[in-house]
């Protein structure tokens, strides 16, 4: 029980033990949440981060090895859970309805939050009430590749092809109204193009299809991207960006390329479900923070062909209302829906 606070007198208040006891007038609730923010992660309680992709993806990469630093610096039990599929509805909806104690996290990409709200009549989520922002891990892009034995060399030749022959090139993306799917269709919409499109439930999938000759082209992660050029299998075609990256300085950009338009740049992040704490929203992003600061992530960051961005909790936010408008105002453009 809370004792009143009228027991404390001005002076007293002045004190350490009236200040220490002033505590108690927090009542039972928030001097929990207090105790809950101070500890965190709970010895013994694992943290699950919820990752909506399946293994092998260069976002689940990044996610196992932030997992493995977060166990070094805190000494907890860090673990990723691939939960893909439905445009990563499955794995945000998880965490929307989990408990907002730290010990459920969601890790993911940029059309959770600012793609699928405009895509979806109803959500199985609210982007904003259900979830907390903790930190923007990384800024991303996506890059336009074919198969090696494709006879595309570059984002002209495609666009010529499909001009004469509509709809006889096929697309992949990693997920409906991922931005894999809508760069494909602002390719279509700036080219005026007719192209069939493939969804996947993932990188490796959608790879596979690539290599298999099942799609001639998608708009793929960097970081398998990148692989998939040095091992010979992809020809990069651009990048679907605002500036070339560094980890591919020779790469066009869409714009270079012929096709303007094509260069909302997406991100990598950490969710909590809503109406978590500050204090205890703040705790886990300085810890994921210090995380990102670590040798092994930053340089596994750039080698995908990403930037660091390490935004907290209040800029994220902003940042996440910023681009659910931009994505909004372009898929508005495309008039699409995925229900």
């Amino acid at each position: 029980m809370a004792l009143p606070c009228t027991a404390f007198t001005p002076g007293r208040r002045k004190t350490l033990a009236g200040a220490l006891l002033a505590v108690l007038c927090m009542g039972p609730l928030t001097g929990l949440v207090w105790a809950q923010d101070a500890v965190w992660p709970t010895p013994g309680k694992p943290v699950r981060i919820v990752l909506p992709f399946p293994a092998g993806s260069g976002t689940d990469g990044l996610a196992r090895t932030i997992a493995r630093k977060l166990n070094d610096e805190t000494g907890g039990n860090f673990v990723v859970d691939n939960k893909p599929g439905a445009g990563t509805l499955i794995g945000a909806q998880d965490v929307a309805r989990a408990s907002n104690d730290g010990h459920t996290l969601l890790y993911t990409i940029v059309v959770t939050h600012t793609q699928n709200p405009h895509l979806y009549s109803k959500l199985p989520y609210d982007p904003f009430k259900d979830f907390t922002p903790i930190m923007q891990v990384a800024r991303s892009a996506t890059v336009l590749v074919v198969n090696k034995e494709s006879p595309f060399n570059s984002v002209r030749d495609m666009v010529n092809y499909a001009r004469s022959n509509p709809g006889k090139l096929n697309f992949a993306s990693y997920s409906q109204g991922s931005t894999s799917h809508l760069n494909a269709e602002m390719l279509m919409l700036r080219s005026n193009t007719q192209m069939v499109h493939v969804p996947y439930k993932g990188t490796p999938d959608a790879t596979r299809a690539l290599m298999a000759g099942d799609v001639q082209f998608y708009f793929d992660g960097t970081a398998t991207a990148v692989e998939g050029a040095k091992a010979g299998r992809f020809k990069l075609l651009a990048v679907a960006a605002d500036k070339r990256l560094s980890v591919l300085p020779d790469l066009p950009t869409m714009t270079e390329a012929g096709v303007e338009g094509i260069d909302i740049v997406g991100w990598q992040g950490f969710f909590a479900p809503g109406n978590m704490s500050a204090a205890l929203a703040k705790k886990i992003s300085d810890t994921v923070g210090r995380a990102l600061k670590s040798s092994e992530v930053s340089q596994m960051i750039a080698n995908q062909g990403n930037e660091v961005s390490g935004a907290g909790p209040e800029e994220f936010a902003r940042i996440v209302k910023r681009d659910h408008e931009r994505w909004g105002s372009v898929i508005k453009r495309l008039n699409l829906k995925l229900d």
